[in-house]
């Protein structure tokens, strides 16, 4: 499947695409890269002349501490469809770099082909401002979940909006999906030591909420867990309406 079909989904779950703008889309010339876990996707401080979007796989935006080389803050995970980096199309530069947390395959979108849509497909060109303001949006939730709330509660979260995502794209169904990210990871995200992570992973599995083996996680009770998450999706805004 080419990738733009999944930014077609993540589009036409929010919007209607008119044919041209489809033909459009489906014309977007891109290069096909795979990337190894660990491996970095998008450098840190760069001037990007190309943008990235999600194929296959999960990625993570990382941050790096000034003068703490060696540790990192992951403030995003990217699912497919996702730009990971559409914000770079108009910044001079980008203070993080973007990871590949397992196998994963991207594409690569010259900005040309961006410039020369937003010059002339207004329609389009709204609804990639859209895909920058969901993205904006999903950080502020996670600031919100990190305020709020505690351990298993805040990973329940976590897998409620991976899932959603997911799902939306049509990249996981029946509250099955794969999560290829080690416990150091999720501690990176959620805040916690990797033993809080295995606490909660524990807790979530004893509550009968979830079954997860490796990558592989089921959710069990989608009711409980969002219940316990306070997961509103809103934020996603999944809502279908003309912009």
């Amino acid at each position: 499947m080419a990738i733009t079909e999944y930014f077609i989904r993540f589009l036409q779950r929010r919007d209607t695409l008119a044919p041209r703008d489809l033909d459009r889309l489906r014309a977007v010339r891109t290069q096909h890269v795979s990337f190894g876990p660990g491996d970095v996707i998008v450098p840190t401080d760069r001037s990007a002349k190309r943008s990235c979007m999600m194929l296959k796989g999960l990625s993570a935006r990382s941050h790096t501490l000034v003068g703490r080389p060696k540790e990192r803050v992951i403030t995003a995970l990217h699912v497919p469809g996702d730009f990971v980096d559409l914000h770079g199309f108009v910044l001079a530069g980008l203070e993080h770099s973007v990871i590949a947390t397992g196998h994963v395959e991207v594409e690569f979108i010259d900005h040309s082909e961006l410039t020369e849509i937003t010059e002339n497909f207004p329609h389009l060109t709204r609804l990639l401002w859209m895909a920058t303001l969901i993205d904006a949006a999903v950080h502020r939730q996670w600031l919100v979940a990190a305020a709020s709330l505690r351990s298993s509660a805040h990973l329940a979260h976590l897998l409620c909006e991976i899932y959603t995502r997911l799902n939306a794209v049509g990249a996981a169904s029946d509250y099955k999906f794969a999560l290829s990210l080690l416990q150091r990871e999720l501690a990176d995200i959620l805040g916690y030591s990797p033993i809080h992570v295995n606490r909660a992973v524990r807790d979530l599995r004893d509550r009968g909420l979830i079954r997860w083996s490796g990558a592989d996680i089921t959710i069990l009770d989608w009711q409980g867990l969002s219940t316990l998450a306070r997961f509103d999706p809103s934020y996603l805004d999944m809502e279908r309406q003309s912009r």
